[in-house]
C-alpha cells in the first residue's frame, strides 16, 4: 500500500500571467521549484485563494528569478493575474518510508521570491 503525501507546497504566490491559448500546464519561476524540490512535469494541484477554484496540472520550469506563475490552457478561464494561489505537489510513499519523509514549504513575498523555505520531517512538523 501507499499512501498520498504533500511533498512540496509553494504557498500563496501571485498569478503573473494567464494565457488561455497554449496547450496546458502551470509555468513556475525555476528558483521556486529549486527551494520546493517540484521537478518539471510533475503533478501538481493549484489552489486559488482569490475565488476557490482547484485546478491539477503538470509543471513547466520558467525563467529562474523572473517570479513567473503563469496557467496556460484552459485554467486561464478559473485563474487571472494578481491572484494568489497555492501549490501542491504530491507524493506516493509507503507508511514505512514516513520516518524519512520530509516535506517543504515555500514562502514568498509579493513579487514571488523566496522568503523562507520550512522543512517537515518524518511526515509531522
Amino acid at each position: 500500500m501507499q499512501i498520498r503525501m504533500c511533498m512540496a507546497k509553494i504557498h500563496r504566490v501571485t498569478v503573473t500571467d494567464a494565457d488561455l491559448n497554449y496547450i496546458g500546464s502551470i509555468t513556475i519561476d525555476k528558483a521556486l521549484l529549486d527551494a520546493s524540490g517540484i521537478k518539471q512535469y510533475q503533478m501538481v494541484i493549484v489552489n486559488n485563494v482569490s475565488n476557490a477554484a482547484s485546478w491539477q496540472t503538470y509543471v513547466l520550469a520558467g525563467r529562474k528569478g523572473k517570479g513567473e506563475i503563469i496557467l496556460n490552457g484552459p485554467p486561464a478561464r478559473l485563474f487571472q493575474r494578481g491572484d494568489k494561489v497555492i501549490i501542491l505537489a504530491e507524493a506516493y510513499i509507503d507508511p514505512a518510508e514516513l520516518k524519512n519523509f520530509s516535506s517543504r514549504v515555500v514562502f514568498v513575498d509579493g513579487k514571488n521570491k523566496v522568503t523562507k523555505v520550512k522543512i517537515h520531517k518524518g511526515g509531522t512538523e
